[in-house]
């Protein structure tokens, strides 16, 4: 098992940056594949981005494509998902997520831990 807790969100004015973490518990989380998600309210939870156990590949949603960098540290159990040039409709709670899977990265269904969620708010 694995457990995971986000920190580093806030409030940010548009155009502003963060930087979030995920704190992976466990000897065993380079064997994980690694997700981020949000919801915003009243919203379905949506796919931010995803790395896979050794980092070789990262995906990224459509709406984040060029704004959000996700990488990991094996070392320090830790994923990060920097993001720049926020807008409002970023403005949500965000989850970090494992799976042992292979994928489909971008599905809920395919992660079976998560963490308790940050919250990320854009004001313009």
């Amino acid at each position: 098992q694995v457990q995971l807790v986000e920190s580093g969100g806030g409030l940010v004015q548009v155009g502003g940056s963060l930087r979030l973490s995920c704190a992976a518990s466990g000897r065993t989380f380079s064997s994980y594949g690694m997700g981020w998600f949000r919801q915003a309210p009243g919203k379905e939870r949506e796919f931010v981005a995803a790395i896979r156990r050794n980092g070789g590949s990262i995906y990224y949603g459509d709406s984040v494509k060029g704004r959000f960098t996700m990488s990991r540290d094996n070392v320090k159990n830790t994923v990060y998902l920097q993001m720049n040039s926020l807008k409002p409709e970023d403005t949500a709670v965000y989850y970090c997520a494992a799976t042992q899977w292979g994928g489909p990265y971008s599905q809920i269904p395919t992660y079976g831990y998560w963490g308790q969620g940050t919250q990320v708010t854009v004001s313009s």
